[in-house]
């Protein structure tokens, strides 16, 4: 399988079925596709017929969209265990997955993902508020009837964890506090191998694309000094 991402630093959706790949030992390659360069538009039309990223190369089948990706390796590998076996947690994962997928438009405009910077803390305004409130009231919940077993969502690292997954990122990058035992949570995530070493190259990427950088105060530069 061929997998086709942009800018690890930036780009939340990549992120998204990369995670799910690499936590659950699937054998793939991949491409970076940077963004807002001359060949950007080009090279991806290459390979997806939405023009966008992510997108999947699985023998003759093409999927795109991160979590038509997702549910096609569930679909395809229905040994691995990219949703929580039970039917009510299954339930559950894909709709608090669809969820993510589709909401959350405050957080998203006003605290794109940039792995590579910590914002001083700042009023993000009612709709940040919101959907932060709501965002921790998924975590506790589904943490308080499915999470008995493990440190993620439903115990073991699933593919909706690999959805929250960016969001996490956005809370750190930004100084959105969070109550403890969502941060305990963020904290198992972050500490995953998989979101490490995604975190670990997006650092060392080479590019910068100004429209992702804020105009926000600054408190760490997480990239200063990396090769």
């Amino acid at each position: 399988m061929h997998l086709i991402i942009a800018n690890k630093l930036y780009s939340s959706w990549s992120m998204r079925p990369w995670l799910v790949l690499r936590a659950l030992d699937f054998e793939f390659t991949e491409t970076v596709i940077p963004l807002r360069r001359e060949d950007t538009k080009a090279r991806i039309s290459e390979y997806s017929p939405s023009g966008k990223v992510p997108v999947l190369l699985d023998g003759d089948i093409v999927v795109w969209d991160s979590l038509a990706i997702i549910s096609h390796l569930a679909d395809r590998f229905p040994e691995k265990p990219i949703w929580p076996k039970d039917p009510a947690a299954r339930a559950r994962a894909k709709s608090i997955s669809a969820e993510m997928h589709s909401g959350f438009q405050a957080l998203r405009q006003a605290c794109p993902m940039n792995l590579g910077k910590r914002y001083a803390p700042r009023d993000l305004g009612e709709g940040v508020a919101a959907d932060v409130a709501r965002i921790e009231m998924i975590f506790r919940d589904t943490r308080a009837k499915f999470g008995d077993s493990g440190p993620f969502l439903f115990g073991a690292f699933s593919a909706a964890d690999a959805m929250y997954a960016p969001v996490l990122s956005r809370f750190e990058t930004y100084a959105i506090p969070v109550k403890p035992e969502a941060r305990a949570y963020m904290d198992s995530v972050f500490a995953h191998p998989a979101f490490a070493r995604w975190r670990r190259e997006a650092l060392s990427e080479e590019w910068t694309i100004p429209d992702f950088e804020l105009g926000y105060e600054v408190a760490a530069d997480l990239r200063a000094g990396v090769a």
